[in-house]
């Protein structure tokens, strides 16, 4: 063997094994999370703003809103904002507030904000328009439990929490790609979203769920500070947390019920999102790779040429990565889906790799129906690009 061949063989058995390294981590990381205690409390009930930004139909809508009509909550509004007078969703919000006439429910047409996230836009609106000091936000399909209010909230007991967010189970169509993707953000995404608060705890929020109090809010300029951001969610979390307050994120589910794709919509929906956290994140977005085991292992494999390597690298892989879907998942948060769809994990990695490497060859997105460059997190629309 070469020098050259010996360096190439010697790298990719390192980063097999730091990639599986990842793995242990992750382990040890949903063992730590989930035995944790959370605060708790029947007693602790201050009165909740809910602010959904809306934006068209999605699919089970009325379903959606109206689980939020349903908690077991002593005192909250709902606020609806949608930014076009004819926003098909109209109609099924006003069904809302005839349905329920015994809720605060209330629309609002309209996005006075300026800003070119359509969602913040509506939430600069929404805000200003609450009547109580507990903001929780959630996307538009989203669907909750009647706990819902009472296990985000009661974090707020404690002073120094400025945040809370929580994840998520997705309830796909019976589709391949849409189980596909389901199963990656439970045994992927929230997965290293464990390991990040083990390692460096959590300072980011995720759409299912940003609940921030109006006082902490106000502190970072409101929502009118990240009305050009690609990845709210991110910013919310990352400024709060940079003013010295803790995110709190519970283990707490909500479902997200996604709108109808085609059977590869789901790739492109990923590559969206890794372009643009390629440029929000770029070091953060590089270092996945050393995340993702499956590309190491299989390279290992071909290059090194020996049936021990190739079974002991691909044995580790299989056991780990479906230890720590069935941890993250199927033990912590009761993921459904995951439980019946374990051997779709191998599937959700050779696309995520593949997304991954995708992302360094696209540098705009479609978003709602126009084209952003992604800069510093701020999105540019591609016509007025400098």
């Amino acid at each position: 063997m070469n020098i050259h061949s010996a360096f190439i063989e010697g790298l990719l058995a390192v980063g097999a094994i730091l990639s599986l390294l990842y793995e242990l981590i992750a382990i040890f990381s949903a063992w730590r999370y989930f035995r944790r205690r959370f605060p708790h409390s029947q007693n602790f009930t201050p009165p909740v703003s809910i602010l959904k930004p809306v934006r068209g139909v999605d699919r089970e809508a009325y379903e959606n809103f109206a689980s939020f009509c349903k908690l077991d909550y002593p005192e909250y509004e709902i606020l609806f904002g949608v930014g076009d007078p004819d926003d098909p969703a109209i109609p099924i919000i006003q069904k809302l507030i005839e349905d329920f006439p015994e809720r605060s429910v209330r629309l609002f047409v309209g996005s006075p904000c300026h800003g070119w996230n359509n969602k913040v836009r509506k939430l600069c609106h929404l805000s200003r328009q609450a009547r109580y000091p507990i903001l929780v936000i959630s996307d538009s399909d989203i669907r909750v439990r009647p706990d819902y209010l009472r296990a985000v909230v009661a974090p707020f007991q404690d002073p120094r929490v400025g945040a809370v967010t929580c994840m998520y189970h997705v309830k796909p169509e019976p589709r391949l790609g849409s189980e596909i993707e389901a199963v990656g953000i439970a045994s992927e995404f929230f997965p290293g979203l464990i390991v990040a608060w083990l390692l460096d705890g959590v300072k980011f929020t995720v759409g299912a769920t940003m609940a921030v109090t109006s006082g902490r809010l106000e502190e970072i300029g409101g929502f009118e500070s990240i009305a050009d951001f690609f990845s709210d969610d991110l910013e919310l979390g990352r400024r709060v947390s940079a003013n010295g307050y803790r995110v709190e994120m519970i283990p707490y589910t909500v479902w997200t019920v996604p709108g109808s794709e085609g059977p590869l919509n789901f790739v492109l929906h990923q590559l969206r999102w890794a372009v643009g956290l390629r440029h929000s994140r770029p070091w953060g977005h590089l270092g996945r790779l050393l995340a993702q085991p499956l590309p190491w292992v299989v390279a290992a494999t071909l290059w090194i040429h020996t049936w021990d390597a190739a079974a002991g690298f691909l044995g580790a892989y299989l056991a780990l990565r479906l230890i720590v879907a069935w941890m993250v998942g199927v033990w912590g948060l009761k993921d459904p889906l995951l439980k019946r769809k374990l051997y779709l994990v191998p599937v959700w990695d050779a696309v995520s790799f593949f997304v991954w490497a995708a992302s360094f060859f696209k540098n705009r997105i479609e978003w709602r129906g126009s084209e952003f460059y992604v800069r510093k997190g701020r999105l540019v629309p591609v016509a007025t690009r400098q």
